[in-house]
Formats: structure tokens, sequence, C-alpha cells
């Protein structure tokens, strides 16, 4: 009887790396589908906003009712097309590349895509970000829509955490002395237990018991993604929780002007850059 011949240690890793691709490509479109699905409801408020301002300018004779209510019609189609506009540049940059990118907008985009859904569960965001041209702070070199998916999947959870509404603090800074841009989200919420806070990077672990009333989380899949984003990014992520009190996550990413440096050295040292 003839046996079946094994497949050699060079195929099998190839065989890996195509399932992993193909692993990354489905989290990628399945996190376009989140962003698109996070956004429906927004978009049908924007345009009831617009209905309903439509219908007070043209039964107004007044010029300045007119003009309030188009006014009114003129903003909610700005804030509807920003969301458009970042609706397609996630579906358009579905390769992994680097480039520079300005965290800061990054998250007024993240959030502003996520505001009814924080208006709808009393989540009150406190941002504390730097402003004004003596604080700018550097770009960070990185895939803008892996990124993304990251701050989107921990406003989620956060807002998760406190289910009877709260405080939701975000916080920027310039770390220059080592060219990294720290960012923290923090919540007030339930908290995780000691016990657990090991495990939350592990894949498939979850401390939710499935997809809340929105269809979101409990897959396991989130935090160990997020994980390898950041990792992928030459960066850290920590968190700190208490039961009862909330919990930090705090994010580390290098500069532009960083990894520069770091591409200078290894060229100088006789090997290729490892990143991007």
């Amino acid at each position: 009887m003839p046996m079946t011949e094994k497949p050699d240690i060079q195929e099998l890793r190839q065989r890996i790396e195509f399932l992993e691709d193909q692993l990354e490509k489905t989290q990628r479109l399945a996190a376009l589908g989140e962003l698109t699905g996070t956004t429906t409801h927004e978009f049908n408020n924007i345009l009831m906003t617009v209905i309903n301002y439509a219908k007070i300018g043209l039964r107004h004779k007044d010029e300045a009712g007119k003009t309030h209510a188009f006014n009114k019609i003129l903003t909610a189609a700005n804030r509807a097309a920003k969301i458009v506009n970042t609706i397609l540049a996630a579906a358009r940059n579905r390769k992994k590349e680097f480039e520079p990118v300005d965290l800061i907008a990054l998250t007024e985009d993240t959030l502003l895509l996520l505001e009814r859904e924080m208006s709808k569960y009393r989540i009150a965001v406190e941002k504390s970000f730097p402003a004004g041209p003596s604080e700018k702070i550097p770009e960070i070199m990185a895939d803008g829509n892996q990124i993304q998916s990251v701050i989107l999947n921990l406003l989620i959870n956060a807002r998760q955490a406190m289910p009877d509404g709260g405080r939701l603090i975000l916080k920027i800074s310039y770390d220059e002395e080592n060219e990294m841009i720290d960012f923290l989200v923090r919540d007030f919420g339930c908290g995780i237990p000691k016990e657990l806070l090991p495990k939350i990077f592990d894949r498939y672990y979850s401390t939710k018991s499935g997809p809340d009333e929105s269809g979101k989380g409990g897959t396991g899949l989130g935090l160990s993604n997020c994980k390898k984003i950041i990792e992928e990014h030459q960066g850290v992520i920590r968190v700190e929780s208490t039961v009862g009190k909330g919990t930090a996550f705090t994010i580390k990413l290098p500069t532009v002007i960083r990894i520069k440096l770091i591409e200078s050295r290894q060229r100088t040292a006789g090997r290729e850059p490892s990143m991007l």
C-alpha cells in the first residue's frame, strides 16, 4: 500500500504564510465591515437632519429662518462628507503600507465615526491632545487603517466597560527624549480582575460572554490583533486595571524621526532596514 508523502518543512512554512496572509485579509475586510456598520446609523441621523431642516427652510418665509436652516444643512452635509471620505480611505488602502500619520487627526476621525454610539450610551469623552503650533507633535510612521482599527477597538471596549455611562479619557503626548508618541485610553468602568490581565492579549480569550446589543465584541480576537498590530509598528501596548475603578490602555508608537534614525543606523551597520 503506497504511503502518503509528507510535506517538507519548507512547504509547511509556505502554507502557514499563505494562511496567515488570508487571515490578515479577512480581518481587514471584517474591520472595514465593522467600520461601515458603525457609521450606518450615524449617516441616517445626518440625513434626517438634512430632511428636517430642508422642510423648515421651505416653511420659513423670512431670510433669517431660511439662512439658519441652510447653515444646519451645510454643517450636516460636511459631516456626512467627512464620514464617507474616512470609509473610502479605509476601503482603498487594503495593502499594508507605512507612511507618516497624524495620530491626533486619526483619533478625531475615529471619534467622529463613534459619536452617535458614545452619545447613545452616555459616554463623556474627555480629550487631552496637544494644540497649537507650539505643541505640534511629530507624525508616526504607520499603516493608518491598522492603527485606526486599534483605536476603534479600544474605544468600543471602553464604552462596553461602562454600560451605565461614564467618563472616557483620551490623552496623546509626545515623549521627545525617546521620540515616541504616547496614547492613553482610560475608562472608569467595571475593570478587569488582576488574575485575568495576563490573558487579555491571548488569541480567542475574552472577558465578555459574547457580542453586546450592537453586535460588537466577544470573539477574543480584538486585543490580540491590537497587540500584533502595535508590535508590527515597533510599538508597545500596556494595560492597567482595577476592578470597580476602570482600565487604562497605554500605547507607545515611534515617531517618523525615530524610525528614520533606526533605518540610518541599520544602513550604517550594513543591514537592510527591518521595518517598512
